[in-house]
């Protein structure tokens, strides 16, 4: 777990592709949301039981199997509102139950999200805001969340430890990937961390320095 500035979080990997999903509380109000429910939900509500917290919503940073395949499970079973992520993504969540059995995942249910997001919205949770970005390439619809008090982002697959989200899927695209790396994280200041979709987590400084698909050194 890891907290700060009203903000905790805790890193719940799901799924046999191990995808980092986070569930996210309001420190004060105990408000919680769980991002990218992809799967193995008993653990999912483990830790919110453990910690005694109020779900709130879930959100999405994009629909591919291993980060939405639990979705509609998630919010029938606890009555919660889907948000995000942007409209775009409506390919993907129409693609579900072809994704799930593609990747031999548990059957997974087509969704309508709550709320669609877009670039500048703000998502509250509990007495806590996170900044939405439109960041599409890795899937045209990929959002990020992002905690500026504590210098958080999550930001899906858009961008790992070391490497970018793959572009090689229907609707991905190279450029349009990075464009979204250089406006939308690049901007932030070098000490954000970030939780990615798969793996440990990094910092922005570090990826603009190091990463070797989108530092600013490469080449």
């Amino acid at each position: 777990m890891s907290s700060g500035r009203g903000l905790a979080y805790q890193v719940v990997p799901v799924t046999a592709f191990e995808q980092n999903c986070s569930v996210i509380w309001c420190e004060n109000t105990k408000k919680a949301a769980v991002v990218d429910p992809g799967g193995d939900l008993d653990k999912v509500m483990a830790v919110i039981n453990e910690r005694g917290l109020i779900l709130d919503k879930i959100l999405l940073t994009h629909c591919h199997i291993d980060h939405a395949g639990a979705t509609a499970d998630l919010a029938e079973q606890a009555n919660l509102p889907i948000v995000g992520p942007q409209k775009e993504e409506q390919f993907w969540i129409d693609m579900l139950p072809q994704q799930s059995m593609m990747f031999g995942f548990p059957p997974a249910k087509q969704f309508t999200p709550d709320q669609w997001l877009e670039q500048g919205d703000t998502v509250q949770l509990g007495d806590q805001y996170l900044e939405v970005r439109h960041c599409p390439g890795h899937t045209p619809g990929h959002v990020v969340f992002i905690h500026h008090p504590s210098k958080l982002a999550i930001v899906g697959d858009v961008l790992f430890n070391g490497s970018i989200g793959r572009t090689d899927f229907p609707k991905g695209d190279m450029q349009t990937l990075v464009n979204s790396i250089h406006q939308q994280l690049w901007s932030l200041d070098d000490d954000y961390e970030f939780i990615a979709g798969h793996g440990p987590n990094s910092t922005i400084g570090h990826e603009r320095m190091h990463n070797p698909f989108v530092s600013d050194h490469r080449g």
